[in-house]
């Protein structure tokens, strides 16, 4: 018996739509302290004084932290970290892994990070950022947060100099 197959709609259609789908990013709670030394390993593609595992571990375990992954599939592309503190909240770390920077999954992952933060009752976002860190700055900027202050020789850099830190705040609608 042969068999026709519109080219319109190939036998194979839900499983290219499915693995289409899978290789969409998307943003989801991290809970998982399990997941501690994948954090370890992303956050240390983006900072000089990268946490570790227990640090991840320990903070994933409190109540206070909001937390949320990029992912692609089961791949971790990013995370963002906040901890909570009656209507207000600070952004702790924010990493993209370096395959997933500059295109805009950034964006998306602390908007919906944010949006998590605004609907558990956080008015004000508090933040610091090293102020040669243009692509943050600029993301930052695009989500309503200003500078308020800043921190002289704040954070360590490689060659052994420090940086400036900027703190930044946004007041969520």
């Amino acid at each position: 018996m042969t068999r026709t197959v519109s080219p319109f709609w190939p036998l194979d259609w839900w499983s290219a739509w499915w693995d289409a789908w899978g290789s969409v990013p998307y943003v989801a709670p991290l809970r998982d302290a399990g997941q501690a030394s994948d954090l370890e390993k992303l956050h240390a593609t983006a900072f000089a004084r990268p946490w570790a595992a227990h640090e991840f571990e320990r903070m994933l375990c409190e109540r206070s932290i909001e937390a949320h992954a990029l992912r692609r599939g089961n791949a971790l592309l990013g995370f963002v970290l906040s901890r909570k503190a009656v209507d207000e909240a600070e952004i702790l770390t924010i990493v993209l892994a370096p395959s997933a920077r500059g295109g805009g999954h950034s964006h998306r992952l602390l908007r919906e990070h944010l949006n998590a933060l605004a609907y558990a009752g956080i008015r004000t976002v508090h933040l610091e950022v090293d102020e040669g860190n243009t692509p943050a700055l600029k993301l930052y900027t695009r989500h309503g947060f200003l500078k308020v202050g800043e921190r002289k020789g704040y954070y360590p850099l490689p060659d052994g100099s420090r940086a400036t830190a900027l703190t930044m705040s946004a007041t969520l609608s």
